[in-house]
């Protein structure tokens, strides 16, 4: 509603035109709302410049597209305790960020929690104040700062040390050298944070070295995904003097560890509550599994798995590993597991770009919803879990295991019925993937997935849907299932409709409509609802998408079927949209003499009641039909034409014109049918009923 409940600044930024005054706490939650829904921009973040009552202590502002400008107008003036932001894809950087903070006097005391991760720092851009140097140090209060993903430089680092409250510090996967700045803060810092450091330039006994002199050391982490470390050898080797009071250790990924090295640690720190093992090899150690208050990641068993899930889920190589491990644990698993579904969905959109995570994060979706699982499930995880599946399929078009993984997932009757998600994109999707796969067993699922998505579509969304054979089969059976029933509802209306848009111009789909003996269906439905003009108008306009193909006419050189379409042409009875569609594909048919293979007689019967038909007609209020192409009529407007076929084509041109003179005008003159309309009126042979509605067209678009 903030549009509703906001006026604009001249800058174009919103403010509320009243606001009440707010606890800290509710201001902060209404930006991290606005945060999470995408909604935060330099347009909606301008209502937090109202810092008198919109106080903010807590801002989150982490991946979303606000200015360096925005920032400074709308937070930096509050008196923030924390700010997160992490990952913002504007322009904003680390620098500009600290500056603004350090504009504020009150920030530069208050502001405890930083977290920047993923930021270009542009450190050297800082300018002084004061005679000082405005950096990290400038915000005196810093307890906790978290630079992972940064080019975070030991300069930078000493500068950051300099701080004498810090008390957390996360540099993982920065551009940092040398930790020997980590001495300047040996009395405060708690909690180190260095995962994946690769360009660490430092022996292993100086490093180890540094570490001991953290007095307050309570939580190192120095996980890796890739490189067995002679460092982490030697500090759980080592003596038990090297960090004793620590209380979690997270070593993942370091290969060199060996059991008896990880038990005389565990053993001389009786005060350990956290052990990251994950990737080691040594999870299963008998002193880590025995130990009933330690929490581990790992691989030994389900809790080691989903420990490692909470902890690294912003760590993609770890994500991968645990989710592989978990993948084996639940292949026969038969009671609903929604804590570990919630786990697997948070890594899928963490990591939504990431192959090798899709890839075994959709088979443990599978797993966890496979039979009657699914209905055990919270409704809005489930919606959430495939909107996830969705977007892997969409992200993977071409592998076929994450492909099948997903269609898998989807098969069951009661995500398909139950749980709200975008099942147009669903359709589309999975038709995509039955076009280029033909494995008898999975084109079976997919045809029943999308045999029930299709019948929660639009029509308008149906239109965009392509012309697969296994599409046309399936929607051809729901029409024939309700046919067999004599039932007229939404379902049926909307399969012929279906269909209807399916072969609009696309020849590929009339052959297969033709091939799955789609006419024959047709015939049956167009003598079955006689009474129902709704139901016939989308029969017979199907009917002239087949007789706008030259190469299908013949099919419907039927003398049963021309007749009956004859007498709808005639009966007065009859809505004029009935007529209308009648009209058309008589109109096609009898155009092309050297294809007519019925009776001649027929022919000049038709040609006489087009014309005098369609003279009777009024035109609907209400618009009947709409045309993506004239292409079609083309054919049809050629002066040699008889004139009910000229006819049609004219009146059809003159009725969408009338409701949208603009649009089809335009489509009128690039197409080239305002040149045939020409012809029609100059030509001397033309019929003066012809005459008047083609002059009536070209002054209407003039």
């Amino acid at each position: 509603s903030l549009d509703a409940l906001c006026s604009r600044r001249a800058d174009g930024s919103l403010y509320l035109s009243w606001a009440p005054l707010l606890p800290p706490e509710m201001a902060d939650q209404l930006l991290h709302r606005m945060a999470a829904m995408g909604l935060l921009s330099d347009r909606t973040v301008g209502i937090f410049r109202n810092c008198k009552e919109l106080r903010l202590r807590r801002a989150f502002i982490r991946s979303c597209s606000v200015s360096a400008q925005a920032f400074r107008l709308a937070l930096c003036p509050h008196r923030l305790q924390e700010l997160d932001a992490s990952w913002i894809p504007s322009d904003i950087t680390g620098a500009s960020i600290i500056a603004g903070l350090a504009s504020n006097p009150e920030c530069r005391s208050s502001l405890q929690r930083l977290s920047l991760n993923g930021l270009h720092l542009d450190y050297e851009s800082l300018g002084e104040d004061g005679g000082a140097r405005v950096g990290f140090s400038s915000l005196q209060g810093l307890r906790t700062l978290n630079l992972a993903h940064t080019n975070l430089t030991d300069a930078i680092l000493k500068d950051i040390c300099s701080l004498p409250q810090l008390e957390n510090l996360d540099i993982s996967c920065s551009t940092v050298s040398d930790l020997t700045a980590l001495l300047e803060c040996r009395n405060t810092l708690r909690s180190l944070v260095a995962h994946r450091l690769r360009q660490l330039d430092m022996s292993a006994a100086r490093l180890i070295f540094v570490l001991s002199q953290l007095h307050a050391l309570r939580h190192l982490d120095f996980s890796d995904d890739h490189f067995g470390d002679e460092t982490v050898r030697q500090l759980l080797e080592g003596s038990p003097q090297v960090l004793p009071a620590l209380v979690s250790l997270d070593v993942s990924g370091r290969k060199r560890i060996t059991e008896a090295a990880l038990r005389a640690f565990v053993e001389a720190r009786s005060g350990l509550l956290f052990l990251g093992l994950l990737a080691t090899g040594v999870s299963s150690c008998d002193v880590v599994t025995s130990h009933k208050n330690l929490k581990v990641t790992g691989e030994a068993n389900e809790s080691q798995i989903c420990e490692a899930l909470r902890r690294y889920n912003e760590r993609e190589c770890f994500v991968r590993e645990a989710l592989v491990h978990l993948y084996n644990m639940t292949t026969d698993i038969d009671k609903p597991r929604p804590d570990i579904l919630k786990l697997v969905l948070s890594g899928m959109q963490s990591h939504f770009t990431s192959l090798h995570i899709q890839l075994v994060a959709t088979a443990c979706v599978f797993n966890l919803t496979t039979q009657d699982l699914a209905e055990a499930m919270p409704v809005h995880l489930l919606s959430s879990t495939v909107t996830q599946l969705l977007y892997a399929m969409m992200n993977f078009p071409n592998h076929q295991q994450v492909q099948k993984n997903c269609l898998l997932a989807l098969c069951s009757d009661y995500i398909l019925q139950d749980v709200p998600f975008d099942k147009y994109l669903a359709a589309k999707l999975v038709m995509n993937w039955l076009s280029t796969h033909e494995d008898p067993t999975l084109q079976r699922m997919a045809v029943a997935v999308i045999s029930i998505l299709v019948a929660k579509l639009s029509t308008e969304e149906t239109s965009q849907l392509g012309n697969d054979i296994f599409i046309m089969k399936q929607l051809l059976g729901i029409v024939q299932q309700k046919a067999m029933a004599g039932v007229v509802d939404t379902t049926l209306k909307f399969a012929l409709s279906a269909l209807w848009n399916l072969t609009d111009e696309t020849p590929t789909a009339a052959r297969h409509f033709i091939q799955c003996q789609g006419l024959e269906l047709y015939e049956e439905v167009l003598e079955s609802y006689h009474t129902e003009s709704s139901i016939q108008q989308k029969v017979l306009g199907l009917l002239n998408n087949i007789a706008e193909v030259e190469e299908l006419q013949g099919e419907l050189m039927e003398e049963d079927l021309v007749e009956h379409i004859l007498s709808l042409l005639q009966d007065s009875q009859m809505e004029v949209g009935v007529r209308y569609f009648a009209g058309g594909m008589l109109a096609q048919l009898a155009s092309r003499p050297e294809a007519w293979t019925l009776d001649d007689e027929l022919r000049t019967t038709i040609l006489e009641q087009l014309h005098a038909s369609i003279m009777t007609w009024t035109r609907p209020e209400r618009e009947m039909v709409s045309y993506r192409s004239f292409r079609p009529f083309c054919p049809l407007l050629q002066t040699s034409q008889p004139s009910g076929v000229q006819l049609w084509a004219a009146w059809a041109i003159h009725l969408v014109c009338s409701q949208n003179t603009t649009h089809y005008g335009s489509m009128l003159q690039k197409e080239g049918v305002i040149d045939l309309l020409k012809a029609l009126a100059a030509d001397s042979d033309t019929h003066s009923d012809i005459k008047r509605l083609s002059e009536t067209i070209l002054s209407m678009v003039e």
